[in-house]
């Protein structure tokens, strides 16, 4: 039996790699993804803190909106005295919802990474030629916005087609977010080139273990330690990426921002100078740089 396979990488043992270290010879890398959404009123896709009835969904379009409104605004707060950089994960029309939102993580000097258009689709289930124009799209604005491309993408609900790394590759993207197979970075065949894989969490991940799998943000702030934990020691053998994807109508919400605040302090304090407090785009740049 022959299992059908993507072809985009093969095969490799985490412990049969070649060594390399993080700037000045650190072995953890860590960064924040922050997802910067916005949602379509009365239609579309969205996560769901309860079932909200027939569409328009009141409780859960209001819900999500508290996070741009008020949650990411308590976030930054933490982010700036932790002294904490963020890969930003932008959906292109944040630029138009909630611009001020985009410009406090500019003024930041955070990553500005590609994010899809909006949260309500999914870009995995258009045609090529449909999905090519939203990336298009959500990549024009990007840039015009912020002088520059992204070199970074993550789908929107981490929805992929067959084809989206080739269009990711042919849109003048460096690295993508979506593969969440690895611990260190991967290159990936395409079509007309590579691209590079950079790990993004699907378990240190607040959609996936609060809307999920209903835990609560001290079960998630404890993941977040444990994590950390376990890769700090494992990183003195092999060099490790974690990331730390958060959602502010999520986290942001009081009662699960203060078991945040916990976690990052006690990770800030713990790691030191053993971290790379880092962004994604720099992971991928140091790595690219490494030609392993």
């Amino acid at each position: 039996m022959t299992l059908p396979h993507h072809g985009r990488y093969p095969f490799s043992p985490i412990v049969g790699r070649p060594v390399f270290f993080w700037p000045d010879g650190r072995g953890l890398a860590v960064y924040l993804g922050m997802n910067l959404e916005c949602f379509s009123f009365g239609e579309g896709l969205g996560a769901e803190l309860s079932y909200g009835g027939p569409q328009p969904d009141i409780l859960n379009y209001a819900w999500r909106d508290y996070g741009n409104r008020v949650g990411v605004w308590r976030m930054i707060e933490l982010f700036d005295r932790l002294g904490m950089p963020c890969t930003a994960l932008v959906n292109s029309e944040m630029y138009e919802v909630a611009p001020e939102v985009v410009a406090a993580f500019r003024d930041r000097g955070d990553e500005i990474a590609g994010h899809g258009r909006t949260n309500a689709e999914m870009q995995g289930v258009f045609p090529e030629a449909e999905e090519a124009r939203l990336i298009a799209e959500a990549t024009g604005t990007v840039t015009r916005h912020e002088g520059r491309a992204p070199k970074g993408w993550l789908g929107p609900w981490i929805s992929q087609s067959r084809g989206t790394p080739d269009l990711l590759q042919e849109a003048g993207y460096d690295y993508l977010l979506d593969w969440c197979h690895d611990d260190q970075p991967v290159w990936m065949e395409t079509r007309n080139g590579r691209i590079l894989s950079v790990p993004y969490p699907q378990e240190l991940n607040d959609i996936p273990q609060i809307v999920g799998r209903k835990h609560e943000g001290r079960e998630f702030a404890d993941m977040i330690v444990d994590a950390f934990e376990v890769m700090l020691a494992e990183s003195e053998r092999r060099p490790l990426v974690m990331g730390i994807a958060l959602h502010a109508y999520l986290m942001g919400q009081p009662h699960r921002f203060r078991h945040l605040e916990k976690a990052l302090e006690y990770i800030r304090d713990k790691g030191g100078k053993r971290v790379w407090w880092t962004t994604a785009g720099a992971i991928n740049d140091h790595y690219r740089a490494l030609d392993l």
